[in-house]
């Protein structure tokens, strides 16, 4: 099953750079790093990047990330995948650009 993270251009860019990282300051504050279903990558954007422009969305496949994903509640009572270690770029199975048009994130079919 593949899961979803919405980078904004810098964060993106610092994983590319470092080859891995420790998520987004929400993340960081959380203590791992937020993902979403394709059923809830939208509501994520809209929720906590309504408006932005240049984000990037990037796949992983869940089952590669071992017990260091754990599937716990968040909006609604609705399960969420959390990765309780550091991303590695060699985690993303593909990323690709997530326009922004007419105030709404463009999504591929997921």
């Amino acid at each position: 099953m593949l899961i979803y993270k919405i980078f904004r251009t810098p964060e993106w860019r610092a994983l590319v750079e470092a080859g891995e990282t420790q998520g987004a300051p929400i993340d960081l504050a959380d203590g791992y790093i937020h993902f979403s279903t394709a059923e809830q990558a939208a509501e994520t954007a809209a929720k906590h990047f309504a408006g932005v422009d240049g984000l990037m969305l990037a796949a992983l496949e869940a089952d590669k990330l071992g017990d260091d994903l754990k599937w716990e509640p968040s909006r609604g009572g609705a399960l969420f995948p959390h990765l309780y270690r550091t991303l590695r770029l060699e985690d993303v199975i593909w990323s690709q650009p997530l326009p922004l048009v007419d105030g709404a994130h463009q999504f591929p079919d997921l």
